[in-house]
């Protein structure tokens, strides 16, 4: 019997093993997806992954399946309802966020054609390969998620500082953080 050989940082249960051998690093081209893990990745912001990543069905029920059309309208009433919802983080100011968020990247949407376009360009419309050895290897943030940071924040995001961007990039395949030994570079 074979071991498979993992990235480490996904080791601590089968919720993590399962999300980094099927999601993680996987190139994602539809907006709906790049909404998803846009929502998910900004709530993470001063958290672990895996808090938000446990709580990804319940996330996905509250913002209405990540519909970016119904979310973008969301009243102070939904916002509030959101805050008392103890199946996701209740942090308001990312809540708030997540509207404005949706606006901005409905706003995107129709500048470019689709996010889809617009956010890979950034990586010439292909992943990066980063081939790391080891998790050391692996940065919390580079040049062009600095660049990327700072246009979304120009075009009116939220919660999209470098790091938080870097996370999106890796968990939407824009670059391969898989270490050289992790089965699901072969």
């Amino acid at each position: 019997m074979t071991t498979k050989i993992r990235c480490g940082w996904c080791e601590k249960d089968d919720l993590y093993r399962d999300y980094h051998d099927n999601e993680w690093g996987k190139p994602v081209y539809d907006d709906p997806t790049l909404f998803e893990f846009l929502i998910l990745e900004t709530f993470q912001a001063g958290l672990s992954w895996y808090t938000v990543l446990s709580k990804r069905e319940n996330f996905k029920k509250a913002f209405d399946n990540f519909n970016v059309e119904v979310i973008a309208k969301y009243n102070e009433e939904k916002i509030e309802s959101l805050c008392l919802d103890a199946g996701i983080i209740r942090n308001r100011l990312k809540i708030k966020s997540a509207v404005s968020n949706a606006q901005a990247f409905i706003k995107i949407q129709k500048e470019f054609g689709s996010f889809s376009k617009y956010i890979w360009a950034f990586v010439d419309g292909k992943p990066i390969d980063n081939n790391p050895k080891s998790l050391s290897d692996v940065p919390a943030k580079t040049p062009i998620s600095d660049t990327l940071s700072k246009d979304l924040k120009k075009r009116g995001f939220k919660f999209v500082g470098s790091t938080v961007m870097y996370a999106h990039m890796q968990a939407t395949g824009m670059v391969n953080d898989h270490i050289e030994d992790c089965f699901t570079r072969k």
